[in-house]
């Protein structure tokens, strides 16, 4: 498999479909936390028929090297791309996943649950701490503590659901056939 830089160049059409696609997940990786590049890195990779190397990618991209590979790091732990072997090449390649399901189950395993886990942690620690004290406060202080309790009642019931949706979406994603890496389809 040769370098994919002996491609001919797009036609206009294909030009600009690439681009607003690549613009897009930009937009989109932006508006769900993450780096506008990582979500153009995404597009560039999941529009190439053939892995691209460190170097393809910063060209389409005309971002730093330090910044494609620290990017791509990132989005390697992730479950997002993964690195491939190109015969007679010493260079970093790297295909997009291109199992949806399970790139979602990725990111919800490793950011949202963890952020929902350490909120209710939080809540759990914050709710404890102001039940020791309250016998030791003064009855208007008492009256803000039993606020505050209700409060965090309230949130953790909010974010023992948020833990449920999440568990639930990762088993449902787990579920759907096609779900192991995408290495079974055959472009490599």
């Amino acid at each position: 498999m040769g370098a994919p830089a002996n491609r001919p160049p797009l036609n206009a059409t294909f030009q600009a479909v690439n681009a607003s696609i690549i613009e897009g997940l930009g937009q989109l990786a932006g508006y769900f936390g993450f780096s506008k590049v990582m979500g153009q890195l995404f597009g560039v990779l999941m529009l190439s028929p053939e892995p691209l190397s460190l170097d393809d990618l910063m060209e389409r991209l005309g971002i730093s090297k330090a910044g494609v590979s620290t990017t791509m790091r990132t989005m390697e732990h992730m479950g997002i791309v993964r690195e491939v072997w190109v015969r007679d090449d010493r260079r970093k390649y790297y295909r997009a996943e291109s199992d949806f399901w399970q790139i979602l189950t990725n990111i919800l395993r490793s950011r949202e649950l963890r952020d929902v886990n350490q909120a209710l942690h939080v809540l759990g620690d914050s709710a404890e701490r102001l039940q020791e004290a309250i016998p030791d406060m003064e009855p208007e202080d008492r009256q803000l503590a039993e606020y505050y309790l209700d409060r965090l009642s309230q949130l953790q019931e909010f974010f023992r659901l948020a833990q449920m949706l999440l568990m639930s979406l990762i088993e449902r994603a787990q579920d759907q056939p096609g779900t192991e890496h995408a290495r079974r389809d055959g472009l490599e």
